[in-house]
This record gives C-alpha cells, sequence and structure tokens, in this order.
C-alpha cells in the first residue's frame, strides 16, 4: 500500500505504540530517517509526499523487528551520548541517560585532578564513558579497557571516529583478575561494570535479555562480583590520592560502599541520575603506600 511520509509515520506511531510506549513517535521517525536518510526535521515538512513502495516495506520489516524486542539503537548501528554519536553493535551495551550520572560526578572532580590526568575507564563497551571525558577534558589521557575484543573493536572505532586517538588508548583487560603491572597507575578509575543480580536476569526487558551481551550485564549471584573485584585488583593502579568513579544498579549504593570502605576508600559523594535514582559513587584512595593495605 502506497502512503504518504505522514500517513507512513502515523500508521508506524500506532503499530508500535504496544512495544515502544511514549518512545513510539520518536521510534517512527527515527525508521523512517534511517531508510531515506532525511533527518528527521527535513521529514516534517514532506507529509503530504507520498514515500515509495521500496521504502514503506523496508520500514514497515524494520518495525517488526522493534516489535519482536529489537532496540532501536542496534538497528540503527549508532546511538547518542553525552552529545556524542556513537557506533553500537550487539557486541556492546547500548548507552544508558543512566550512565550520565557517573560521567557527570566525575567532570565535577575535574578540578581536583593534575594536569594531564590519567584516566582508565574499565568494563568500558563502546567506550562511551571515557570517550565523553575524554572529549571534555582536553588534556586527559584515557586507556578504554574490556575483557571483549569484540567490544574493543568497536571503542576503538568510536574513538577514531571521534578523532580521539591521540589520547585515547584501548587495551583488553579483565577487571576480575589482577590488574597488570603494564598500566602504570591512574588518577582516576571510572566504570559502569556488570551489576545485575542473578535473579533479576530473569526477569529483564525482552530487548535487553535476548539482545544484550550477558557478559556486560551479569554481576554475580548479588551483582557485586565486579565492585568486590575492582577494590582488590585494581585498587594498586590507582595513585594514591585518586579517585575511584562508579555506576551500580538501584538500592546497591549502601553495598557498593561497605565495599569501598572496607578497602580503604574514603566514599565523598552520591549522584542521583535523570530519574532520581542513586546511581554512582565518588570515592578516593587514602594517601599510604599499597602494602599498606590497598592492594
Amino acid at each position: 500500500m502506497v502512503r504518504t511520509y505522514g500517513e507512513l509515520y502515523r500508521h508506524l506511531k500506532y503499530i508500535l505504540q504496544e512495544e515502544e510506549g511514549v518512545m513510539a513517535p520518536n521510534t517512527a521517525r527515527e525508521l523512517i530517517s534511517f531508510v531515506t536518510g532525511y533527518d528527521p526535521a527535513a521529514l516534517m515538512g514532506m507529509q503530504s509526499i507520498y514515500a515509495s513502495e521500496d521504502t514503506s516495506k523496508r520500514v514497515l520489516e524494520l518495525a517488526g523487528r522493534i516489535l519482536a524486542g529489537e532496540p532501536l539503537a542496534y538497528i540503527l548501528g549508532k546511538w547518542s551520548f553525552c552529545g556524542l554519536e556513537l557506533t553500537v553493535t550487539p557486541d556492546v551495551l547500548i548507552p544508558r541517560d543512566d550512565t550520565m550520572a557517573v560521567v557527570e560526578l566525575a567532570l565535577e572532580q575535574r578540578f581536583a585532578l593534575p594536569k594531564a590526568p590519567r584516566i582508565l575507564d574499565l568494563c568500558t563497551g563502546s567506550g562511551c564513558i571515557g570517550l565523553a571525558l575524554a572529549s571534555r577534558l582536553k588534556d586527559a589521557r584515557v586507556t578504554l579497557a574490556d575483557i571483549s575484543s569484540k567490544a574493543l573493536k568497536i571503542a576503538k572505532k568510536n574513538a577514531a571516529d571521534l578523532r580521539l586517538t591521540g589520547r585515547v588508548s584501548c587495551l583488553q583487560a579483565d577487571a576480575l583478575q589482577p590488574a597488570s603491572r603494564f598500566l602504570g597507575q591512574f588518577d582516576l578509575l571510572i566504570s559502569n561494570p556488570p551489576y545485575v543480580t542473578g535473579p533479576e536476569m530473569e526477569t529483564l526487558q525482552r530487548s535487553v535479555r535476548d539482545y544484550e551481551p550477558h557478559l556486560a550485564l551479569y554481576g554475580g549471584p548479588d551483582g557485586l562480583d565486579f565492585y568486590r573485584s575492582i577494590a582488590v585488583n585494581y585498587t594498586a593502579a590507582l595513585k594514591p590520592g585518586g579517585f575511584l568513579c562508579l555506576e551500580f544498579g538501584q538500592g546497591q549504593e549502601d553495598a557498593v560502599c561497605w565495599i569501598l570502605e572496607a578497602y580503604d576508600y574514603e566514599v565523598l559523594r552520591l549522584k542521583r541520575d535523570a530519574g532520581n535514582i542513586t546511581r554512582a559513587v565518588l570515592a578516593q584512595k587514602k594517601e599510604r603506600n599499597d602494602e599498606d593495605g590497598n592492594g
């Protein structure tokens, strides 16, 4: 059936309503823009123009993938975070607004960092956190680290696309194993590690459960495996007086703070996300030698 762009948009919005809810209008616009190559703003002035049959067919095929639970970001292959357009694939988590909290918390601490600070983004995935910091802290030297070679490939592409490779490097590292001495020491370690609990893995939305990488989601039975490991294995990779900034799941703040305090960190501040959920913590490594108990 041949439709105008306006009719196609309204039809898409209607069929996507049950799956996408309030995001249905945005998803409909993005799908039409993706297929046609027209900017969503330009499409607003094309409501009475007829879309080709091929365009309508392709858009409806993509809508079918949305209805099957596939995330829009993986269909588009791109997603925006902190004003940066990033490549995303099913090898990496989709950057979410929740993660803005840990970025903002780190940026609030920028005046306490030395010149040309060394920053480690552990469990980097797409590189969204480290690249957001590199784009705003113009003298920072950022290392993006992940256990997944496929994720690192995406992170490297994003660093190159953003022309940040002069100050951003990528390497493979396992957050659950001792940090390599090759890493040296950092002024700031920031991470959005896996924190979904065993029971929560069973109740995730199907768009997350069936499409996003479980390696980047599952944080152990209680969701805290990576926080314990970072405290045990990566404190030595942080300079005395250096800062640790971590994202965590809803309701995990007390447990994460307890872990950090038990490993001789001073918890400085907690940060809420846009949904008013406590989402990130800033802590400082006490200024003493590592052999005195940090690591």
